[in-house]
């Protein structure tokens, strides 16, 4: 089993590897619940990223700044973003 170092450097190798930051478009189609349901992981493993050997660790304040924008973007092609901040302000009591 590999330390949390090593799974770092890995991580650190892949995200550092030629054509890593090229731009991809990504069409995705799902329901709505879905949507919700991918902006409530994408938030919750922003939460995590303080974990030893976290994968996000090594991405860089940039690229988690992308995954926030990622999220608010999928809410608002949703039309889910009034319905998320609701969700979240009963979650917070």
């Amino acid at each position: 089993m590999l330390s949390a170092k090593d799974v770092s450097i890995i991580y650190e190798t892949l995200l550092t590897s030629p054509g890593m930051n090229d731009t991809v478009k990504i069409d995705l189609r799902m329901p709505r619940k879905n949507a919700l349901l991918l902006t409530r992981v994408i938030e919750l493993g922003l939460l995590a990223k303080d974990s030893e050997g976290g994968f996000l660790q090594t991405a860089g304040k940039d690229a988690i700044a992308e995954l926030n924008n990622l999220t608010d973007s999928i809410l608002e092609k949703a039309g889910l973003t009034e319905m998320y901040s609701k969700l979240n302000e009963l979650q917070s009591k």
